[in-house]
């Protein structure tokens, strides 16, 4: 898992990637001085490149019409507007009517490190009726896929990388495990240390900016979700008078620091794994991986326990890791909708085939199933890493190892050990957390999902007061998984669509059951 929030993109697309191979028998994510109102080239997309994933060209956009793709030119360095540039690349589908078009609705999924021109085609059925009036756009962030994207290791050595013990139990495996992520860190140095000072959220909220002067608006109307709220949120504190019509979705808490992240992640994928295996139970007979809620979970405890010493075949010639399996697992609690193959996938794991398991890993690290992998990790890390000030030691992971497995006896070493990945990383963190504060912004819709293991519900209440007074408007849905509008709930649907397309702000403290 990496220390990221989450991308929603990758919890939906797991589903058909995991059917796809099942079928196939393996189973058996303006500032002033710079570009001077950009011009934009589109054309038909080309297929994705492999740091966005792969695969074909986008197929034709659903309610007609044809995917675009441009690029826009940004400064590498913000601080000199005029020198040297980098690519950010941008997809579109024109708005169909019926009503006035409204202009384009830029969308962030999340991540950091997600492609959000992979991403956009993928996910564009649920977002049908907001393109009425909407064009729907997405981008690469700079550091990510088409965009000038961060490089570290090949697909062999993410295959090695991702197979290592990422809960290390010994001083050796410790040791191991440190130097790992230290040669991890000096690849990306090596390969990408041109571009890694320059990944900072900061500087793609600036891109952002860009990104709306190019695209002809005075205003940027904006979906972010994830990672994308904290984007968002940046966003609106250095440009509060461009915010046009913008919602947050999945809302990460912009007030906490690596570790407090962390720390409610562990509780959070906890509690989704709770609500998991609460509602397999309830079918009884019919729920095949436990007699009771704590039978689930004893399950699970037992088979990752032995995953530590024993791995199984996962999808050769790789073997499902304790690490690998807890990362699946993660995977799959992202979204009600995987819970049906998470199951499937503990079944097969007890009986010793961890092929489902590892396609949901897979997933989760940006690998496809033709064994290439995205940027995701890389670009994930480097944005993270040059967001965030804090480096902790092996010392202070082992003092806080007690409060991680109170949190999650699942989660909690994984993620523990996971604030690590910035120790030795080449570039000094910008801040101890986000500023959003927004004075004079448009209301921002803040939708916070009580159940969301990756972005604890609490942040969206800390997200409303750290934008400040007027501007954020929070909206509550009591659902599972990562994110709200994506689940298709109508009330959560109604009171979006009706801020985007008609500018009807819900009350505060709205509630969706």
């Amino acid at each position: 898992m990496h220390k990221r929030h989450g991308l929603r993109a990758a919890a939906l697309t797991t589903t058909t990637v995991l059917l796809s191979a099942l079928t196939a028998g393996c189973g058996g994510l303006s500032v002033g001085g710079g570009p001077t109102d950009p011009a934009l080239d589109w054309k038909n997309c080309p297929a994705p490149s492999a740091a966005e994933g792969d695969g074909a060209s986008p197929s034709a956009a659903p309610g007609g019409g044809k995917w675009q793709c441009a690029t826009v030119k940004a400064p590498l360095d913000w601080s000199k507007p005029q020198g040297d540039t980098i690519d950010i690349a941008l997809i579109r589908a024109k708005a169909t009517g019926p009503g006035k078009r409204i202009g384009p609705l830029l969308f962030n999924f999340g991540g950091p490190g997600g492609s959000g021109v992979t991403t956009l085609p993928a996910l564009a059925q649920d977002y049908t009726k907001l393109r009425t009036r909407y064009d729907l756009v997405s981008f690469d962030p700079r550091g990510v896929g088409r965009s000038t994207g961060v490089k570290c290791k090949t697909d062999p050595q993410l295959d090695q990388y991702f197979q290592q013990d990422a809960v290390p139990q010994t001083a050796a495996q410790r040791a191991t495990f440190v130097n790992n992520t230290k040669q991890f860190n000096a690849t990306c140095e090596k390969n990408s240390g041109r571009i890694l000072p320059h990944v900072r959220t900061t500087d793609a909220a600036r891109d952002m900016d860009l990104i709306r002067q190019a695209l002809g608006d005075s205003r940027l109307h904006y979906f972010g979700i994830s990672y994308g709220t904290e984007l968002g949120g940046v966003y609106a504190h250095l440009f509060p008078k461009h915010v046009g019509r913008a919602v947050f979705d999945a809302v990460v808490d912009p007030t906490q620091t690596p570790e407090q992240t962390s720390l409610g992640q562990a509780r959070g994928f906890q509690l989704a794994l709770d609500n998991f295996a609460k509602n397999c139970a309830s079918k009884g007979t019919k729920c095949p991986i436990g007699s009771d809620a704590q039978d689930v979970e004893n399950r699970v405890a037992a088979l990752l326990k032995k995953l530590d010493t024993n791995p199984i075949p996962g999808i050769f010639p790789r073997r499902l890791t304790r690490t690998a399996a807890t990362n699946g697992i993660a995977q799959a609690l992202y979204s009600k909708e995987l819970w049906a193959p998470l199951i499937e996938g503990l079944q097969r794991a007890y009986t010793g085939n961890g092929e489902i398991l590892m396609l949901l890993s897979d997933a989760m690290n940006g690998r496809s199933i033709n064994g290439k992998y995205s940027n995701l990790a890389a670009a994930n890390a480097a944005i993270n890493c040059a967001d965030q000030k804090q480096r902790y030691t092996p010392s202070f992971v082992e003092q806080k190892l007690p409060e991680f497995r109170a949190a999650s006896p699942v989660f909690g070493d994984f993620l523990a050990w996971g604030m690590l990945s910035c120790t030795q990383w080449a570039v000094p963190g910008a801040a101890a957390h986000a500023d959003v504060s927004a004075p004079g912004s448009a209301p921002i819709l803040v939708v916070g999902n009580t159940g969301d293991p990756a972005t604890p519900y609490r942040g969206a209440r800390r997200m409303v007061d750290a934008l400040g007074k007027g501007v954020g408007v929070e909206l509550t849905w009591h659902g599972q998984g990562h994110g709200a509008y994506d689940s298709k709930d109508p009330c959560v649907q109604s009171a979006v669509n009706s801020y985007l397309l008609d500018g009807k702000v819900p009350p505060t403290g709205k509630v969706c059951a």
